[in-house]
């Protein structure tokens, strides 16, 4: 049975929390906004990486926020999104060049459309990574969202959107994902590396039908069938006693994949909201085989 365990909030903070907070930011910092981000879950999540694994595993990347903070001896990333993938690859391997090349841009709603209507097969991989990052840093809420062509389509958000990553927080990240291998496809190619003593976090985008939740990411956005080849997957991956956990919005969809396994149900302010009095609390489910 799940139990509501915590509440994750800003509010109630001591300032000594808050100095917590801004230290570990700096030290495990994503370069990307996502919508659906764990960031103030991260806390929660850190706690079911023990010493005794060896290797991290996740194929629903978007932040990789959780990573970032774990700073793994050893990972593996992947996406079903093919540029995602392919700007963690320029953070990787050549983050000099796309510092370069996001020094070049400039913030505002003009120049945002400018970029946005350019298509990213016209430009060289670390102009196409700083587009990416940029887009992903000035639209609305971290949003990713494609049309049927497979266009960025995402509005521009405002003034609240902060500020492109630092080059110290490339240059660190690049560091973290050096000893990374990424993929690009369905979840189901990094399930099919994990081995004994790895450890599997799966943040799939929701398929919830009851309410209304934040789904559109891809034109191969996950749906019902896919909940049932990650309920698979799970008793799969337990079967070979390597630990796994699932983070999901309590849903019909989450009790399906959590029968049979440990739960937690966790309060927390989602950001996906298109006003920040309009925010409210929502329940995420942790689950876990250990």
């Amino acid at each position: 049975m799940c139990v509501l365990t915590c509440y994750i909030s800003r509010r109630g903070s001591t300032p000594i929390q808050h100095a917590i907070k801004r230290i570990h930011c700096q030290l495990g910092q994503p370069f990307l906004r996502w919508a659906g981000s764990k960031r103030r879950l991260v806390s929660v999540l850190r706690t079911y990486w023990k010493p005794s694994h060896t290797r991290y595993l996740e194929p629903f990347a978007g932040s990789s926020c959780l990573f970032f903070s774990l700073n793994p001896p050893k990972a593996i990333l992947g996406d079903v999104n093919a540029d995602l993938i392919s700007t963690y690859l320029e953070v990787k391997y050549r983050p000099d060049a796309l510092i370069r090349e996001l020094a070049k841009l400039r913030r505002g709603k003009q120049h945002y459309k400018k970029l946005r209507s350019i298509s990213p097969a016209e430009l060289v991989r670390s102009a196409r990574a700083a587009r990416f990052i940029y887009l992903n840093r000035y639209c609305f809420n971290g949003l990713y969202r494609t049309n049927l062509k497979g266009e960025f389509n995402v509005p521009y958000g405002g003034k609240k959107s902060g500020n492109l990553p630092s080059a110290d927080v490339l240059k660190l990240c690049s560091k973290r994902l050096r000893r990374t291998r990424l993929m690009k496809g369905d979840f189901e190619r990094v399930l099919q590396q994990a081995r004994t003593g790895d450890f599997v976090y799966l943040d799939p985008p929701f398929a919830v039908r009851s309410r209304r939740v934040f789904s559109e990411y891809h034109p191969d956005s996950f749906r019902d069938d896919d909940i049932a080849r990650l309920r698979k997957w799970m008793q799969k991956l337990d079967r070979k006693g390597i630990s796994f956990l699932v983070s999901y919005a309590e849903s019909a969809e989450a009790h399906v994949l959590a029968a049979g396994f440990a739960c937690r149900r966790i309060s927390v302010k989602r950001n996906i909201a298109g006003f920040a009095g309009d925010r409210s609390n929502s329940i995420e489910t942790l689950i876990s085989n250990n």
